[in-house]
């Protein structure tokens, strides 16, 4: 998502994203509209069956000749409260819809951009956009949209009718009305401003708490653990005061949108009554007229005050907004594809993988059906970094072609089974992870690819904690190269991938798992394998040797 400062300023009232991504919403604004518009004949007729009873009751109508008017009067206040009544249901139910929607595009959008994309992210700010942001969303399609297409169909007819029954009056208002828009768009800078900080200060704390958590050992280790939550006690001071800020202007607007309001109907109630005074206006058209002063500027003013509340949903819908933007410009440049093709051979002509503005130097090496090729080098030479490059989580000149066509155009979920040195486990069982992407897990292939991984020992419908928790270093690793195996087993990728897969392995078990990948590969599976153990290359049928500044093949 690009900083605050770099994204172009939005006023519009409704982003026209928001129809084109979340196309549930379409129809919620032409219910909104055929409701809205309703609304506003129940509020004409509530003024007018109003104004005739109290003027018969003062020109002494008898009780029976009232009866009509205030049987009108009930039925239009039932008539109005059914019809509040929808809106709001309508509106929830849209919300619901749309948040499931734009969850949905995110998580798409994010497997689209892929792993490159993502390791530049702050990971926790997007997690907090997609849970906390999108259930903002219920302030902004249940009270912010369906206020601002009242404002629109409402205000209007109001002033028109005012102008019918009394031009002096509706040229009031119609003079004093934009005031108020004028008020809202001052102060909405200064919301929008500070809304953004405080959204801002929302994602830096869930980043810094993210990090704390996931370093907690490490920190306590060195003694860093209160300095840590002192960090955290700061940034919560400062989402406090963010928050304060938002509630002041908030209040600030309101009362300025209310005092506006009040002072534009005190003239139009001014005017009326020396004119009912002076005899040239009638008592009937004059009470009409002032009770549909208030009614007039009361959508714009709940426009304001419902602004506020959606403040925060606005916000996380433009970084949604942004991430879908995004990912559509990758499929509209054709960048990658779901066909891979199977058992072909993957090749690397000089590829140089960017980390940063580090540029690692080119290698070459050609892969093919039934090998187990090792790549080899001391820490850093860019051996994780060829595998990141393979999976699009790092960009790369040169060439990389599986089956002659290039990497980068592939999905990797296609043709590659990867296991990197972080075992990357999830909360659930056993065999949600090894089969994980799988919605159909396959019980046998899961026992075989634990068994392949020298993992058996750990049962498949063993429940892990967050991460993995309940496994030990080395029993994880092991998860995790199975889940790489379950994959090629599973027939759904066609090349092995695994980065360090027996760094905290014994030797016996180290021996055992080097077996299991001899024998995948002599089935027909294409394996990569970045180790720096000598005993990988007892498996290997060739080796690629990484140095610090060449390649030695």
């Amino acid at each position: 998502m690009p900083p605050e400062q770099d994204r172009p300023a939005r006023r519009r009232p409704v982003d026209p994203r928001l129809l084109r991504y979340a196309r549930s919403s379409r129809g919620f604004f032409f219910l909104i509209a055929v409701i809205g518009f309703a609304q506003t004949l129940t509020i004409v007729a509530f003024a007018w069956f109003l104004t005739t009873g109290i003027v018969d009751a003062i020109g002494g109508a008898p009780l029976n000749d009232l009866a009509p008017t205030l049987f009108a009067l009930g039925a239009t206040v039932a008539v109005r409260a059914v019809l509040i009544w929808a809106r709001e249901a309508a509106a929830s139910r849209a919300a619901a819809r749309v948040e499931s929607e734009l969850r949905d595009h995110l998580v798409g959008a994010v497997s689209t951009l892929g792993p490159g994309w993502l390791a530049t992210r702050n990971t926790a700010q997007l997690a907090v956009t997609a849970g906390r942001g999108l259930e903002a969303l219920d302030a902004y399609f249940g009270r912010y949209l369906p206020q601002l297409v009242l404002t629109a169909i409402a205000t209007p007819i109001l002033v028109g009718v005012m102008w019918w029954q009394d031009w002096l009056s509706g040229l009031i208002v119609l003079l004093t009305l934009p005031l108020i828009p004028i008020f809202m768009v001052l102060i909405g800078l200064a919301t929008r401003a500070v809304q953004q900080r405080q959204w801002r200060t929302l994602g830096q704390l869930a980043a810094r708490f993210s990090d704390t958590v996931q370093g907690l050992s490490t920190l306590k280790v060195f003694g860093r653990q209160y300095r840590a939550a002192d960090s955290i006690e700061s940034v919560t001071t400062r989402y406090r005061r963010e928050t304060m800020k938002v509630l002041r202007v908030s209040f600030l607007s309101g009362f300025m949108l209310e005092f506006l309001a009040s002072i534009a109907v005190a003239i139009v109630a001014v005017t009326i009554g020396f004119r009912l005074l002076d005899g040239s206006l009638a008592l009937t058209v004059g009470l009409f007229v002032l009770l549909l002063a208030p009614e007039a500027y009361l959508p714009l003013r709940q426009v304001g005050v419902q602004f506020h509340a959606a403040a925060e949903g606005v916000a996380a819908t433009d970084d949604i907004f942004d991430v879908l933007d995004a990912a559509a410009a990758v499929v509209g440049g054709g960048q990658r594809s779901h066909d891979a093709p199977d058992g072909a051979e993957l090749v690397l002509d000089e590829l140089a993988v960017h980390r940063g503005e580090r540029v690692l130097p080119p290698m070459s090496l050609r892969a093919r059906p039934g090998l187990v090729t090792l790549i080899d080098g001391p820490s850093g030479a860019g051996k994780s970094s060829i595998l990141a490059a393979l999976r699009g989580a790092a960009g790369y000149s040169g060439s990389a072609s599986y089956g002659d066509i290039e990497c980068a155009a592939l999905d990797p979920a296609g043709w590659l089974a990867w296991a990197g040195q972080q075992p990357g486990l999830i909360s659930g069982t056993v065999t949600a992870n090894v089969a994980l992407g799988d919605p159909h897990p396959d019980a046998g292939l899961v026992a075989l690819a634990l068994r392949f991984a020298c993992a058996d020992e750990i049962l498949p419908e063993r429940q892990l904690g967050v991460q993995g928790a309940g496994l030990s270093g080395g029993q994880a690793q092991r998860v995790a190269v199975a889940r790489a195996f379950y994959r090629h087993l599973r027939k759904a990728a066609s090349v092995i991938a695994l980065d360090e897969p027996s760094a905290a392995l014994d030797a016996e078990t180290e021996a055992r798992l080097w077996a299991s990948v001899r024998e995948l590969a002599d089935a027909g599976a294409t394996v990569l394998l970045v180790s720096h153990r000598e005993s990988a290359r007892a498996i290997a049928d060739q080796v690629v040797t990484l140095t610090g500044s060449e390649v030695m093949a």
